[in-house]
């Protein structure tokens, strides 16, 4: 099972809105999702692989399913599914490997996201299968040519630059189940420096974000890393205190979100037509763990869903889980990722828009470009 929740990932959001039926109401554009398990809705559900969600309780409170697992890692609905019926999106983004992801269906917004995905390709293997950012950009790929074949190619064009979004939530993964993760990374943590390392990180992603761009791409939302650290996997697993957070994971987090940002602003200069908005989830993330009684929760230590120590940390979410009776009084779903509560909570902040949390504008605001 992933551990990367709170990453940046908490915003491949879906924030395109469906238009009514067919090509014929195509204004209010789509929304392409790139990312990890914080934005899966249901890709590794068609992979054979050791990270997946669509199993009880995931889904329990997840209405348009009527409670039962989808694939999505958190108890209802991602931040993408909110913010998506916040600008009034009357379904969800389809999942890129589902059999539906077909026709018609794709002009409103495909989600490729991928839980144990990363931005380097040897991120996640602990999980023997996942889609990482090259797979997914690939798989867009497939998805622009179809565009091409519905709409034409001047239309189609017209149609991703000016009313499409792609957001992009990315980054735990190639801490927490790469460079940190001593039994699959050793060789690479003897060889490389933190700051190697994330330099390696931002020159793929760089490439990356570059190809997406010229796939028709100029609407982009890219999140950073989250307070890692303050998961209850990994408080869990180093014995700390509720207050408390691990050092290293959160200080690597910091290191990339500074260049991730001048990144992006490199990127806002160089690339002609495109607009990226950063959201910082980190800094989101932590004052709603740091302040959680002020946001409603009781604990923001505890996973609802898990076994395993003092954080109920260690073993992810399944069938023989223990549960918590308050769900919307955790910050945490489970060992990884938040719950729906916290996801609403977060979801506003990027929609309305404090300069702190999300610039230059907020998702509204890009929406509306």
């Amino acid at each position: 099972m992933e551990k990367l929740i709170l990453a940046v990932g908490f915003f491949l959001f879906n924030l395109g809105l469906f238009g009514v039926e067919g090509a014929d109401d195509l204004g209010l554009g789509a929304s392409f999702i790139f990312g990890d398990s914080l934005v899966d809705c249901g890709n590794n559900n068609y992979l054979p692989t050791l990270s997946r969600a669509n199993i009880q309780p995931n889904g329990i409170d997840f209405k348009a399913s009527g409670g039962n697992p989808t694939g999505r890692y958190t108890n209802g609905r991602t931040i993408g599914d909110i913010i998506g019926e916040e600008l009034g999106q009357p379904h969800y983004a389809v999942p890129f490997l589902a059999p539906n992801s077909t026709g018609k269906a794709i002009l409103y917004g495909v989600n490729y996201a991928s839980g144990g995905g990363g931005i380097l390709n040897a991120t996640g293997r602990i999980f023997v299968n996942r889609l990482s950012l090259d797979i997914q950009v690939d798989y867009f790929n497939i998805t622009r040519k179809q565009f091409d074949k519905l709409l034409g190619a001047k239309q189609a064009r017209d149609y991703l630059m000016k009313k499409s979004i792609f957001s992009i939530t990315i980054g735990s993964n190639d801490f927490l189940n790469n460079y940190l993760l001593p039994v699959l990374s050793m060789g690479a943590r003897i060889s490389q420096t933190p700051e190697a390392f994330i330099d390696d990180l931002l020159n793929h992603f760089r490439d990356q974000l570059t190809r997406l761009y010229k796939l028709d791409a100029r609407k982009f939302v890219v999140g950073n890393v989250g307070p890692i650290g303050c998961i209850p996997y990994q408080k869990t697993i180093n014995r700390l205190k509720e207050d408390e957070c691990v050092e290293l994971p959160n200080k690597l987090a910091l290191q990339y979100n500074a260049r991730l940002k001048d990144l992006l602003a490199e990127l806002n200069d160089n690339l002609p037509g495109a607009t990226f908005v950063h959201a910082n989830v980190y800094a989101l993330v932590l004052e709603v763990i740091t302040n959680y009684e002020k946001y409603g929760f009781t604990t923001a230590s505890i996973a609802c869903c898990g076994n395993g120590g003092q954080f109920a940390g260690i073993i992810p979410c399944g069938p023989t889980s223990s549960i918590c009776s308050d769900r919307d009084k955790h910050v945490f779903w489970d060992p990884y990722h938040p719950s729906e509560a916290a996801n609403i909570i977060i979801a506003k902040q990027l929609l309305h828009g404090d300069p702190k949390y999300v610039s230059p504008m907020n998702l509204r605001q890009l929406r509306d470009l």
